[in-house]
């Protein structure tokens, strides 16, 4: 029986929880150009500060008796932006008049307690260094291409997965990125007074951006930056980008993915799709659940064709989010036909598919020269619902091949009859994953024989992916994975909603 069809689906923000969750602070970018700041303490730790504070371009008053070797060879270097007056004393509550932050490295609690009394007294936010108790602010991790400037906290409790991030942070921007930025400052009043507000000049920043963060150099941008002023200042066509969103976990997105969900004016998104996926998506897309599961109430692929072409031709980004990799069973094919037919410009981000994203969570290659020399990615089920016949169901019964059956639980049965008639060995091992990848995933370990109570084991209602081969001969792995959940470290799996 065909699972009845159904129209597409717009999310809306009441079937999802607010887009902001619980604060620990509220971020904020302070200027301090000019502007008075007091430090009181001598030490390498107030060095750090003082260093930082007069970057950002504040006048850092240094009240000290005595300065630490760093200090004195700060001062004798001086501030890139910034400037220094050391106070050769200690601090008093006088000093603090017309400053804007007060931040302190103390000896001891009373000291801190006195400073941070003091400046509250005063009104001037306050910050003891390592003392949180007595700070009115944090200072986090700093990614620095000004004007570009990135801020990580943790509100005090982790500093050092602070720096960790920053330094994950680091390696995605290149260096040149600031150049970018200054010259998009440049341009802005250009912007204003050239393009309309709207459409016009979302198009012209997001073609900036991808020049951006292209590696090119700023001095290469003025005749791509002309041609972006003439392309952006007419009406723009319409076009589709088939992005594959992985088997499920954010952090399988490639970052052309990234991209491609940051500029979409319309996402047209699969039942798989994770909620993870869609948060990272631009927070003024269109959202639109498409579902097409098989055995379920589904989108008509007509449908989905037609809206496409419907609202490309509005002149729209229409990204169309498919789980795993859109051009391995993912009916890529007949949406780019019937693009092409109709004169869409479509493109195509690739995506990890459910196969790959298993082997890596399990550890095995699908490919292990000693068990297997090919690997077969297979549709369990035909167009009318049955095994497919048009396969090669005599070479899947190869021994040295791999073969992954992709939405075959409900065939789970017939695959395990088909391929032993057909002459694979009934012992033959056989992973059989749902969700992979996700938190909800498990695993059931068996042979080939036993597939149909082994499929049966498992939650009925999640994707099915089965793999059968010499490569998961491991016996003791087998017989400790019988329907066990896979283990996914801590933050694989990214928390929270879309927006």
């Amino acid at each position: 029986m065909k699972p009845e069809s159904r129209k597409p689906v717009e999310i809306s923000s009441k079937r999802r929880p607010a887009r902001v969750e619980a604060l620990a602070a509220l971020p904020l970018f302070f200027p301090l150009e000019g502007r008075k700041v007091v430090l009181a303490g001598g030490t390498e730790a107030a060095a750090w500060k003082a260093e930082l504070l007069a970057a950002a371009g504040a006048e850092v008053h240094v009240y000290a008796d005595r300065l630490d070797e760093v200090f004195e060879a700060l001062f004798a270097r001086g501030s890139v932006k910034g400037a220094f007056v050391h106070h050769q004393r200690l601090w008093s509550p006088e000093c603090l008049a017309g400053a804007v932050l007060a931040v302190a490295d103390a000896n001891t609690e009373g000291e801190a307690q006195a400073f941070y009394c003091a400046a509250k007294t005063a009104g001037i936010p306050v910050n003891i260094i390592d003392n949180p108790k007595f700070c009115g602010f944090q200072f986090g991790s700093i990614v620095n291409r000004s004007p570009v400037v990135i801020g990580i906290s943790t509100n005090g409790v982790a500093p050092i997965l602070g720096q960790a991030i920053r330094r994950k942070i680091e390696t995605l921007l290149p260096n040149a990125l600031q150049d970018w930025a200054a010259l998009a400052g440049r341009l802005r009043a250009r912007v204003l007074s050239t393009l309309e507000a709207g459409a016009e000049r979302r198009r012209f920043w997001e073609r900036f951006c991808d020049l951006a963060f292209s590696s090119k150099p700023v001095q290469a941008a003025p005749t791509e930056l002309e041609a972006l002023f003439d392309k952006c200042g007419t009406p723009q066509a319409g076009r589709v980008t088939l992005v594959g969103a992985g088997p499920g976990d954010a952090e399988h997105l490639t970052l052309k993915a990234m991209r491609a969900l940051q500029s979409a004016d319309v996402i047209l998104f699969d039942d798989l799709v994770d909620d993870s996926v869609l948060e990272l998506a631009r927070r003024e897309a269109k959202r639109l659940l498409v579902g097409k599961r098989g055995g379920r109430e589904s989108c008509r692929q007509e449908d989905i064709n037609d809206m496409m072409v419907t609202l490309a031709r509005q002149g729209k980004h229409v990204v169309r989010l498919k789980s795993g990799d859109p051009m391995i069973f993912g009916r890529a094919g007949e949406e780019l036909e019937r693009l092409e037919r109709e004169g869409i410009a479509a493109s195509v981000v690739p995506g990890i598919t459910a196969a790959s994203a298993m082997a890596a969570e399990l550890g095995i290659s699908l490919t292990h020269r000693d068990h297997a020399q090919s690997v077969r990615f297979v549709t369990g089920h035909s167009r009318k619902g049955d095994l497919p016949e048009t396969v090669d169901w005599r070479g899947l019964a190869d021994p040295v091949t791999t073969t992954v059956f992709y939405m075959g639980g409900r065939m789970a049965g017939r695959i395990s009859a088909r391929l032993i008639a057909q002459g694979r060995k009934p012992d033959t091992p056989v992973r059989v994953t749902t969700s992979v990848s996700r938190d909800m995933s498990r695993t059931w370990s068996g042979v080939l024989s036993e597939l149909e109570d082994g499929v049966g084991s498992l939650p009925s209602d999640e994707p099915v992916l089965i793999a059968i081969g010499e490569v998961f001969s491991n016996r003791r792995m087998r017989e400790e994975c019988r329907s066990f959940p896979i283990a996914h470290p801590p933050g694989a799996a990214m928390a929270g909603r879309p927006q």
